[in-house]
């Protein structure tokens, strides 16, 4: 127990001095590991002579075997494939700009309105997220298009900021979600139904966020002067405008939902329709579609990397004894299981103050997962609420990197003004937590409904 925390201190102190989360994880997991195989036979990794630099020397090799090991399980893994595919297919979209066009077309309908425009980039967000998958990708597209707009009509920067990052994790609650395939492939839960299940809990947070902006501009209506008001002839005619994301959204889920085709082929489609449709305005030429490819395989590599650090750290920790202090804790609350499931998302809350949303959902995943199966709970919904959880942290101090994102899009701004204008939309957001803890029927109402 003492050298799994003594690790995370270490991993805490390599990320602050600016040490990529991923290279981090596998420089302490890589270590930790060694020291730790070396320390089970009785001889310490620093161990002087012929005997301690042979065990030594079988420690660290057995290390790098394992390092090995679980980065070619992960690329060889089928259901990983889903992720360059959404990645890509997020490419294809923005190269189509529709997050122009779909932020017009939600402040049409509400940016007349105090704060109007605050919950059209929030229902933009949504849109976008739609056929994104990635909160990141979400935050920083919408902030390029959004931010110009609530500046001209006089926008406090913390809402204006604060309801972009907020809105980004949006991004990995409606389906297709990237975490969610993270999630399922470690929970061996079923990816289709995590999708659909993900659908009412995500309009919930898009109704909680307009709530939100509605109660601080009450409270503050300079913070958000109401917008131009649109005809209804022109509304409907930026509605039209994207059909393309109505169209591509609805094919994957609601083939998903019918059964027709798995999540992996749902991608595929995805990527093949938004190709499609990007190539049909003339935004996709050779340029653009190598950009696309690029800008892929930078994506997915990160992800891969923390993956890979996420999985190298896990084995360090399990052989610790960690996971296994962890487990015994849990255990002796004897607790019901909705008292276990509430005991982890103060753990989730926690180490998305410090991790990255990926990392913490492979670190513990399957810690938690072989926990909560004998209690008979519900991995769909326990996936959802896992998912709401690790979305606090892409808005949270000191991490928060949906706040990082905005702010490196908008430098002018203080990254406190963020945090401050953000502060709300996480009360939000752990009232959507509640409320799925409480109505579990939230998140497993459709996917109960779908073809077998």
């Amino acid at each position: 127990m003492t050298i799994s925390l003594v690790g995370f201190a270490v991993l805490l102190g390599l990320i602050f001095f600016g040490v990529p989360l991923g290279f981090a994880l596998i420089l302490v997991g890589l270590v930790g590991f060694a020291i730790v195989r070396a320390d089970m036979v009785g001889q310490a990794l620093m161990t002087w002579g012929d005997a301690g630099l042979a065990l030594n020397a079988r420690a660290v090799n057995g290390a790098l075997v394992m390092a090995g090991q679980q980065m070619y399980d992960q690329v060889t893994n089928y259901g990983l494939t889903v992720i360059p595919l959404f990645v890509l297919m997020g490419a294809f979209i923005h190269r189509s700009q529709l997050a122009q066009e779909l932020y017009d077309a939600a402040n049409a309908f509400v940016g007349h309105r105090r704060g109007g425009l605050a919950m059209g980039t929030i229902a933009a967000c949504g849109g976008f997220g739609a056929v994104c998958g990635s909160s990141i990708a979400t935050a920083a597209t919408i902030c390029r298009v959004a931010m110009p707009s609530m500046r001209r009509f006089g926008y406090a920067d913390s809402l204006s900021t604060g309801a972009i990052a907020a809105g980004g994790t949006l991004g990995i609650m409606i389906p297709p979600s990237v975490p969610m395939v993270i999630y399922g492939l470690l929970s061996e839960t079923d990816i289709a139904k995590l999708f659909i299940a993900g659908v009412l809990p995500g309009l919930l947070l898009i109704v909680l966020f307009f709530g939100t902006i509605a109660v601080m501009t009450a409270l503050n209506p300079e913070a958000g002067p109401r917008g131009a008001r649109v005809p209804w002839g022109e509304r409907w005619g930026l509605v039209a405008r994207v059909w393309g994301v109505v169209v591509i959204f609805v094919v994957i889920i609601g083939g998903i939902y019918a059964g027709i085709f798995t999540p992996t082929e749902a991608a595929g489609i995805g990527v093949a329709a938004a190709a499609l449709f990007a190539w049909a305005r003339g935004k996709l030429g050779w340029t653009e579609l190598r950009e696309s490819l690029v800008e892929t395989g930078i994506t997915t590599g990160m992800i891969f990397v923390v993956a890979f650090g996420a999985v190298i750290f896990s084995n360090f920790v399990n052989l610790a004894g960690f996971t296994r202090a962890i487990s015994d804790w849990l255990v002796g609350l004897n607790a019901p299981p909705l008292g276990v499931v509430v005991a982890i998302c103060v753990v989730y809350l926690i180490m998305g103050c410090v991790f990255d949303s990926l990392a913490m959902l492979i670190l513990t995943v399957p810690i938690f997962a072989a926990i909560l199966k004998p209690m008979g709970v519900d991995m769909v919904w326990f996936g959802i609420v896992a998912v709401i959880a690790v979305e606090l942290g892409l808005i949270t101090p000191p991490i928060g990197i949906n706040v990082f994102v905005v702010k490196s899009a908008v430098p002018d701004v203080n990254i406190w003004t963020v945090f401050r204008g953000v502060w709300p939309f996480v009360l939000a957001m752990l009232a959507a937590l509640i409320i799925v803890l409480l109505v579990p029927q939230t998140a497993t109402f459709l996917p109960g409904l779908m073809a077998r």
